[in-house]
């Protein structure tokens, strides 16, 4: 009876795996697909934007600090006219 027992465990299990089925043919549909697209180039625009908005708000400061620079050396020179 022993030996019956063994035999029955030396044969490998059956595994049954289940099968995932696709409706698109394709590996990667879902980023390819027009809806993923606009999506991401919207997040896209929208980045590029914000960096656009954060440029320009240095460069309107840096040219504010420049205007400012400007207009001393402007009021010196109207002071050296003037002792002259």
């Amino acid at each position: 009876m022993l030996a019956r027992f063994s035999a029955l465990r030396s044969f490998p299990r059956l595994v049954v795996v289940p099968v995932r089925h696709t409706s698109s043919k394709v590996e990667g549909s879902v980023a390819q697909s027009k809806e993923f697209s606009k999506k991401e180039a919207a997040h896209e625009n929208e980045y590029v934007h914000r960096h656009d908005l954060e440029l320009l708000a240095k460069l309107k400061a840096e040219i504010e600090k420049k205007q400012q620079e400007l207009d001393e050396l402007h009021k010196v020179e109207s002071e050296l006219k003037k002792q002259q």
